[in-house]
């Protein structure tokens, strides 16, 4: 939901920052390995229950993710490279939410399932969309210029990065965090289905 004004407001500082980063021959690609390598570290923090540690990861993770794009539209997305960046992506924010599960068993490991059962509907509904999109040839450019279609909802990649810190900021109201995040995934799940029955039909 977010995501449009974000886009817009972080496009400028990002391509400067892309612009040194490619002329010192770094890849988009190798970004977005490394940030996912960083952001994979939130769940030995989370583990051992350092949720200041994992909350820096966590915004390193984020910000690489916006760098490597800004990198690949300087040199030219490729479709292997959108392809890992969404993969990582939907990996790393299930990494997060089962290390809360792994922190507190007993008071989060319920909350958790739920909201990466949530995932599942916001996931399938956005990839499978973009399977459909690319067959029929749609495209659209409210966010630029992305390898995959994007159809929008109440959870985005903005509202998941608040939702995040959230949770790292107040590991204690984890659960409830999760079960209303959980249920606004599906909100936007309902909305990405109406939208793509109304586009396809």
């Amino acid at each position: 939901m977010l995501d449009p004004f974000f886009v817009n407001v972080l496009k400028h500082p990002l391509r400067l920052m892309a612009m040194v980063i490619d002329k010192c021959g770094v890849k988009a690609n190798w970004i977005t390995v490394i940030g996912f390598v960083i952001g994979m570290l939130t769940l030995p923090a989370l583990y051992f229950g350092n949720t200041s540690l994992a909350l820096v990861f966590v915004l390193i993770n984020r910000a690489m993710d916006g760098l490597d794009g800004a990198v690949a539209r300087i040199t030219g997305p490729s479709d292997f490279g959108g392809y890992l960046d969404i993969t990582l992506d939907f990996i790393f924010y299930s990494a997060v939410v089962f290390g809360f599960a792994l922190m507190n068993p007993n008071a989060n490991a319920l909350a958790a399932s739920f909201l990466i059962f949530s995932f599942m509907g916001t996931g399938s509904s956005f990839l499978a969309f973009a399977i459909m999109a690319e067959k029929r040839r749609i495209v659209r450019l409210d966010y630029g210029k992305k390898s995959l279609y994007f159809l929008g909802g109440l959870t985005e990649g903005a509202e998941t990065i608040a939702f995040l810190v959230l949770v790292c900021l107040y590991p204690l109201h984890f659960s409830i965090l999760a079960y209303v995040f959980g249920l606004m995934c599906w909100v936007t799940t309902a909305t990405r289905l109406y939208a793509g029955y109304r586009t396809l039909q």
